[in-house]
């Protein structure tokens, strides 16, 4: 028996109508994935993703679809739509995102990423986060943080690639010893197996992220995703323009930050600081 359709809401989101008309369309043509895919030059498991609306279609694929089922444009408008829309649920397609990533580029301008944070670090900022969620609350938060880092004891690992602000270094989290046991867990890690830490010091000024943070996530044969978080706000974007622009800024400010060896110092230097 094959597995049941995933339920799309058309009504509710842009890609997933593109994602239903385009089930539907081929469905009604007497079409498989397969045969669909030998039309279009994509393969299977490629146009599952794009009718369940796991994974934003790419810019050529729309013109296919409207060549191969006379539709006039359709999918042309509907990519449209759905190329500036915000996700529904996008921390929870983030977090789906991250699980499948085989690359995560990130850049953090105030706290270590949460693929890094100790349980210390994690638990200071999630009890300020949360006044008012008893100590168990907080504790099933941090593991809830703390369990996204089995990702990386996958076998093969993901590639990470990490920015940190100088300013993640100066400020101190949780008190000095708690701060002292998080940098020293970035030691490993600076440059490790699978892992790259670089530290954009100070000197080097402004920048485009200044004032947030941004996540790179390349998934499946090499799309990738977007992901941007101010204070109070995230954005996933999906749209391959949108994406290469963060991109493109990602990969200056990384020519502008200093090498592993240097931020390895640079770390110690901030321990020794704070053990005096």
């Amino acid at each position: 028996m094959s597995a049941r359709p995933r339920d799309l809401t058309p009504d509710r989101s842009a890609r997933h109508l593109f994602g239903a008309e385009m089930r539907r369309l081929r469905e009604a043509a007497g079409m498989s994935l397969d045969a669909l895919g030998d039309v279009l030059k994509y393969g299977k498991s490629s146009l599952h993703r794009f009718e369940t609306a796991q994974t934003m279609v790419p810019p050529d694929l729309p013109t296919k679809l409207d060549a191969a089922f006379g539709t006039d444009g359709l999918f042309g408008k509907l990519y449209e739509l759905a190329r500036k829309e915000v996700h529904p649920d996008r921390y929870r397609r983030r977090m789906e995102l991250e699980a499948q990533a085989r690359v995560i580029n990130e850049y953090a301008g105030h706290t270590v990423p949460g693929l890094m944070q100790t349980r210390g670090y994690a638990r200071a900022l999630l009890h300020v986060g949360h006044p008012h969620a008893t100590s168990d609350e907080v504790e099933g938060l941090v593991a809830a943080r703390l369990g996204r880092q089995t990702s990386l004891q996958a076998d093969p690992p993901p590639e990470l690639s990490v920015i940190l602000d100088e300013a993640v270094l100066r400020r101190t989290v949780g008190g000095p010893l708690v701060m002292h046991e998080q940098l020293a867990s970035l030691l490993p890690l600076v440059d490790g197996p699978a892992t790259v830490i670089q530290v954009l010091p100070f000197s080097h000024g402004e920048h485009p992220f200044l004032g947030g943070s941004l996540t790179l996530m390349t998934v499946g044969r090499g799309d990738v995703a977007a992901y941007e978080e101010s204070i109070a706000t995230g954005h996933l974007l999906e749209d391959p323009e949108g994406v290469a622009v963060r991109c493109r800024a990602y990969d200056r400010m990384r020519a502008h930050a200093l090498s592993p060896e240097e931020s390895a110092a640079l770390i110690r230097s901030t321990m020794e600081a704070l053990a005096t």
